[in-house]
């Protein structure tokens, strides 16, 4: 059975997914499902999240990476391989490589996490930082596979790749069999090609919908096209998904199975991050979120029971820190108001007063006296408000302007 638009691209079969499963036995773990009662209350149905983020390495990208180097013959595995990726790759090509006593070389941008840099190391590959962005990343690893031999291992265009990676659709058959729609994040499309290979193989009725960032959407624009098309400059902080092209192999999987793709804002997608951490006690990414931000997104759109793949959860702590704040103040948690005060004493305490009987958390303030739109004795203050939610926001600005306070913005 073939799944390729076009006959002079490799083909992708269930029976390559079945094999790449029995391959994985004992290297990559059945991870676990887990039901979501908050988004089942939204949508309508039952949610339930596939955790990859659980996986060995932290990202079902072992998966894949497995598979590929399994597949080397005796000579290529001895010339090494050689791999380029800020993240999940990396940690992928490098744990299969050590798994199958085969050296690794990994390309990581110079600006990569250093904790995704030290895994990698960890995992037991050699990683060389080059290159400002996975572009020139990506050029510095195939030119030293030309020099040096090594088999270039793609991140998602190549089919022991997309077979690896669809055999997170057999699991999801097997541990949800009443499935009626699954939803995926899309970056190359490595992952959801392989997911759609097993699953519409076994069950054409299950509805499959990609998810990509607004910011680095190709694949829209891709299949009005009918073809790959590239974009310039992606830009999301979901750098897991943050492709700009979409790979030749997955998109004429996708392009034939998978029944949608919708894009997702960043609000969402840190909203969803939280939503993750808060409500599910998951660590996940936020290219792993996405699927989590398009229910967030249009939750009455969606026929249950809903299986979300939490792809990822390979997060640097700064990067979380800044999303969590995004996520929060996207979710009505945080909130920044302005006004303008007489600057005489007591006033900033009389202001203060006023937010402690409102129950808002007060984090920073911050004065201006210098500004010429101000009147000689007027002082703006810009404060930052820890809050409870959208309710708690409107409640604190109904207190301000009955205390006569006008907010600027």
């Amino acid at each position: 059975m073939s799944y390729s638009t076009a006959d002079s691209l490799p083909r992708v079969t269930l029976d390559d997914v079945r094999g790449a499963q029995k391959m994985l036995t004992g290297v990559a773990r059945t991870t676990a499902m887990e039901g979501s009662r908050y988004l089942s209350q939204l949508v309508g149905a039952p949610v339930h999240f596939k955790c990859e983020n659980l996986q060995r390495t932290g990202s079902f990208k072992l998966r894949g990476a497995y598979v590929r180097i399994a597949g080397l013959l005796p000579e290529e595995r001895a010339a090494g391989v050689v791999a380029a990726s800020a993240g999940n790759h990396a940690q992928g090509v490098a744990l299969a490589s050590s798994l199958l006593g085969v050296r690794s070389t990994v390309f990581m941008p110079t600006g990569a996490p250093l904790p995704k840099v030290a895994a990698t190391r960890d995992y037991g590959a050699e990683v060389r930082l080059h290159g400002q962005v996975v572009d020139e990343t990506l050029a510095a690893a195939q030119e030293y596979a030309a020099e040096t031999g090594a088999v270039f291992i793609h991140p998602f265009d190549h089919p022991d790749i997309i077979a690896g990676q669809g055999t997170v659709g057999l699991e999801i058959l097997e541990q949800c069999p009443e499935v009626r729609t699954i939803v995926v994040g899309i970056g190359g499309g490595g992952l959801a090609a392989g997911v759609a290979v097993a699953v519409k193989a076994l069950r054409p009725d299950v509805r499959i919908i990609g998810v990509q960032a607004a910011g680095a959407a190709a694949y829209p624009l891709s299949l009005a096209a009918g073809r790959p098309v590239s974009i310039d400059n992606p830009a999301t902080m979901a750098d897991g998904i943050k492709v700009g092209r979409p790979g030749d192999v997955p998109f004429g999987i996708v392009q034939e199975l998978v029944d949608e793709v919708r894009t997702v804002s960043e609000s969402h997608l840190s909203s969803a991050l939280l939503l993750c951490l808060e409500r599910a006690k998951l660590v996940v990414e936020p290219a792993g979120a996405s699927p989590v931000a398009a229910l967030l997104s249009e939750p009455g759109t969606f026929e249950g029971p809903v299986v979300a793949l939490l792809s990822g959860g390979n997060v640097d702590p700064l990067l979380m820190q800044r999303i969590l704040r995004h996520g929060m103040a996207a979710s009505g948690r945080y909130l920044a108001v302005t006004l303008r005060l007489t600057d005489r004493p007591g006033a900033l305490a009389t202001l203060l007063g006023v937010l402690s009987v409102a129950d808002a958390n007060v984090l920073d303030v911050s004065h201006v006296r210098t500004d010429p739109r101000l009147g000689l004795t007027e002082v703006e203050v810009e404060l930052h408000l820890e809050t409870k939610g959208p309710e708690h926001c409107a409640e604190v600005g109904r207190a301000l302007r009955e205390a006569g306070y006008t907010v600027i913005d």
